[in-house]
């Protein structure tokens, strides 16, 4: 899932105070999860905001909403009426979501009102931990499924670095060393032999920092 953490109310603030009529847009798959985009989230910050204005005596009306995904065209029938009516759109969606929102209604403002963090899983209620990177060259079934890009501090691909003790990483003794976790886990699996193994070079130029993709299904 993608995780997203709030801006803080100042700075959210300061993008959409300019604006007459704003909506304050919650997107309902994974950052409400993580309860930072949902509906109630865009309740409460729309609730925020309109305390915000009388503070400042500012001139604004605040609408709040949402969809079930953001970053698909066919939730936003039932808001049709609703972006028609906005000057601005303040979204609680991920940056996937804002620039979705951006795209289809080319003439409205839309600003974010979360940070995209990161690729990661639920580990408890309100715990969540990075897991993947989406580097586009997965090496999941080479290391046991613990993926070294997200979980090694330095992104190493062939074991532990000098500075790994007890398990545990040179950067903080809360962080586990990826490597030994691929090592416990191939031990596990009865396949160590496979960590003698020189791996291939990992291919960079899939990873997400080398630009945009889009994928169809037709290309399969």
């Amino acid at each position: 899932m993608i995780v997203g953490e709030q801006k803080p109310l100042e700075e959210i603030w300061e993008m959409v105070k300019r604006h007459k009529r704003l909506t304050v847009f919650g997107c309902n798959t994974c950052v409400a999860v993580c309860h930072q985009g949902g509906n109630k989230e865009a309740g409460i910050l729309a609730s925020l905001l309109r305390m915000k204005a009388v503070q400042e005596g500012v001139d604004i009306e605040i609408v709040d909403s949402g969809i079930e995904r953001q970053c698909e065209h066919d939730f936003f029938e039932s808001v049709r009426d609703l972006m028609a009516k906005s000057e601005a759109v303040l979204s609680l969606a991920c940056g996937i979501g804002v620039q979705f929102v951006a795209t289809k209604y080319q003439m409205l403002p839309v600003y974010p009102a979360l940070n995209t963090t990161f690729l990661g899983d639920v580990i408890a209620v309100g715990h969540f931990t990075e897991k993947c990177q989406a580097c586009g060259d997965c090496v999941l079934g080479l290391t046991g499924g613990v993926c070294p890009v997200s979980r090694c501090c330095k992104r190493l691909s062939n074991g532990p670095c000098g500075g790994s003790s007890n398990g545990k990483c040179e950067i903080s003794k809360e962080i586990d060393c990826a490597w030994q976790l691929i090592v416990d886990r191939l031990e596990a699996l009865g396949r160590l032999d496979d960590y003698e193994k020189i791996p291939p070079l990992k291919d960079w130029s899939k990873d997400r920092a080398g630009g945009p993709r889009s994928f169809k299904l037709e290309d399969i």
